[in-house]
This record gives structure tokens, C-alpha cells and sequence, in this order.
């Protein structure tokens, strides 16, 4: 979900524009909203700058881009909103590049896909200094990241879970070993080949599922097929996805801390950084508040309930005190 799945989702409709500067061409919509500070943005640092925000096309990171865009309007600045760009590599290159000043991404993203480590650190504040040091030489700003970790985990039904009573990875192992019949799981492609997928969590835990009981499918069915079906008692889910509280699945615990950390961060083009370093003060009180059990409930409300990404995220900021309206 990081970046690998794709989703549509609407966005705010405003009058697209084209820009032609010193990086090139950027195509994007001016925010207009009439925001103003709250908590945050006292003063209007920055006004008379003119900011880029953008994101990854899938409803968590286009939210979050989102509340960047609005609390950077709220400080005084004129916003363009490029965000809801298609995969992960074209929002990082626009970022590098300086194409967008702004946007948010994930510390197993920065460390595995971008920075090229095969294995992930455990403790999540390392993961994010190890990522933070080390892109640093790209001319990406990593700012402190949010209790917000949307990883891999695998989700059963309660209504399964009350004959199994699975709590952990380790439980659904001793499963497997007491009636292999039993675990059937369903997951995407990609997760069943990757090393830090099905094959890597199998070899952690010890855990021998038959290749009869694995099925293959795209993400969004997951989670109807374990909900709804008796064809999977388990599925691949990623851990802020809001159809898992809408769905009343249960995730159970990687009690052996085997799926990789990826904590949302903000992430900022050096040299705005350089000039607007009060951008980490904007920042740094969303992100403290950006749990996990938060992205679920705003996810939810895109992904479940139908709303703009741009509402949820202006609801939530005003909601928590972050920006007013007006």
C-alpha cells in the first residue's frame, strides 16, 4: 500500500494549472481553501512562500499530503497540490528533483526500496535515523516520523476468531502444525514472493502452510474474501487500512517483530528545507498525533464511506484544533 497499490479515489476539483520554473515543468491545482492558523502557523511563517505538495495515489498518502497542503496554507503560503501521483518513485522523484517541496513517506519505503537494504532495522527510531542520515545525501529531509506504522499483517474474522482465538503469528504456526487444513490464507501476488512476505514470515516463524491453502488475489477482495467467506481465514491486510475496523477483522500480532517498520514521515526537498526550516515545527505536532488507530478511522472514511481526501484531512486538522476555517 506503501506506494505498491494503486487506488482511485476523489479528489478536490479545482482549476488545474501548468507552471513552467527553474525544475521544469509541474502541473497541479492551486489550494484555495480559506484556512487560517490554529495550533499551528501562528504568525504566518510562511507567507510569500509559494509550496509544492504531493503524494503517492493511495488514499492514506494523498490525506496526508493533503493536511501538508492545508497547514502550509494556513501559514501563509500559496499552495499547488500535486498529489495523488501514480507509484511511489514519481512522488520521491519530485521530491529530489525539487518538482514538490513536500511530502510524506515511509521508513521501510526510504530504507528497503530506495536506499536498497535488504533487511530492516527492528527498533523503529533507528529505522527512521538510519533512513534520515543516510538520504540525507540524496537532498531529502526526513522530519520525525508518526507512531503511524503501516506495515504487513495478517487478519482473521472475529467471527473465525472465535473458534480459533488467534492473537499472534506464533498461534496461527502452532495452527498450521495441529490441523494444516485449517490455514487457508489469501494474499496478493507480490507478497507471496517477497522476502519480507510470505516466504520470509513462513522461515521466521517456522510456519509450513500447504500450497494448496494459499490463493492469489488483488488487495481489495482481501479483505471481502476473509470477512465474508469461509474461503480464507486469513489475509494479507496493511495495518491503517480502514476496512479492517469496517470489516470487525481482527490483526494478530508479529510477536517476532519480522515485518519491516514503515512509519509515515515528512519528507522535504533540501533546499526548502534550507530556507523554510520552521516547516518542521508546522509539522511535528500532526505527526505525534498520526497513530495508527487515527489513519484507519480517516482511510475509512475515503476508502469505506466515499468522502474527499482533502474533507477528511481538513476536518481532522480543524477537528484537533490544528487550523480553522475562515
Amino acid at each position: 500500500m506503501r506506494g505498491r497499490l494503486p487506488v482511485v479515489v476523489p479528489v478536490l476539483l479545482v482549476v488545474p494549472v501548468l507552471l513552467v520554473g527553474g525544475c521544469g515543468l509541474k502541473s497541479g491545482s492551486p489550494m484555495v481553501d480559506d484556512v487560517s492558523p490554529g495550533s499551528v502557523g501562528q504568525g504566518e511563517p510562511l507567507r510569500g512562500a509559494t509550496l509544492t505538495v504531493t503524494s503517492k495515489n493511495f488514499s492514506e498518502n494523498i490525506i496526508l499530503g493533503q493536511m501538508t497542503g492545508l497547514v502550509f496554507k494556513a501559514a501563509g503560503a500559496e499552495v499547488l497540490d500535486r498529489t495523488n501521483l501514480p507509484g511511489s518513485i514519481s512522488a520521491r522523484e519530485a521530491i529530489i528533483n525539487g518538482d514538490a517541496d513536500a511530502m510524506w513517506d515511509y521508513t521501510g519505503t526510504g530504507w528497503i526500496t530506495f536506499l536498497g537494504h535488504a533487511d530492516p532495522i527492528v527498533d523503529p527510531k533507528k529505522q527512521y535515523e538510519a533512513v534520515r542520515d543516510e538520504d540525507k545525501g540524496n537532498g531529502v529531509i526526513w522530519l520525525p516520523p508518526a507512531p503511524l506504522d503501516n506495515t504487513y499483517a495478517l487478519a482473521i474474522s472475529k467471527k473465525n476468531n472465535a473458534k480459533y482465538r488467534l492473537k499472534t503469528l506464533s498461534d496461527v504456526a502452532a495452527l498450521a502444525e495441529k490441523d494444516p487444513g485449517a490455514v487457508t490464507i489469501c494474499v496478493e501476488n507480490e507478497f507471496a514472493s517477497r522476502d519480507d512476505g510470505l516466504p520470509g514470515m513462513e522461515k521466521k516463524y517456522g510456519m509450513r502452510i500447504p500450497a494448496g491453502n494459499i490463493r492469489k488475489m488483488d488487495a481489495g477482495i482481501i479483505y471481502t474474501q476473509v470477512s465474508e467467506s469461509d474461503s480464507c481465514l486469513l489475509g494479507e491486510v496493511f495495518t491503517t487500512d480502514g476496512r479492517i475496523k469496517a470489516m470487525n477483522l481482527d490483526v494478530l500480532e508479529d510477536d517476532k517483530n519480522f515485518f519491516p517498520n514503515y512509519n509515515a514521515s515528512p519528507v522535504i526537498h533540501e533546499a526548502t528545507f534550507e530556507k523554510y526550516p520552521v516547516i518542521a515545527e508546522l509539522l511535528d505536532p500532526l505527526a505525534r498525533k498520526l497513530t495508527t488507530e487515527v489513519a484507519q478511522t480517516l482511510n475509512a472514511k475515503v476508502d469505506v464511506e466515499g468522502e474527499d481526501p482533502h474533507e477528511v484531512a481538513k476536518d481532522w486538522l480543524v477537528a484537533e484544533g490544528f487550523i480553522e476555517e475562515g
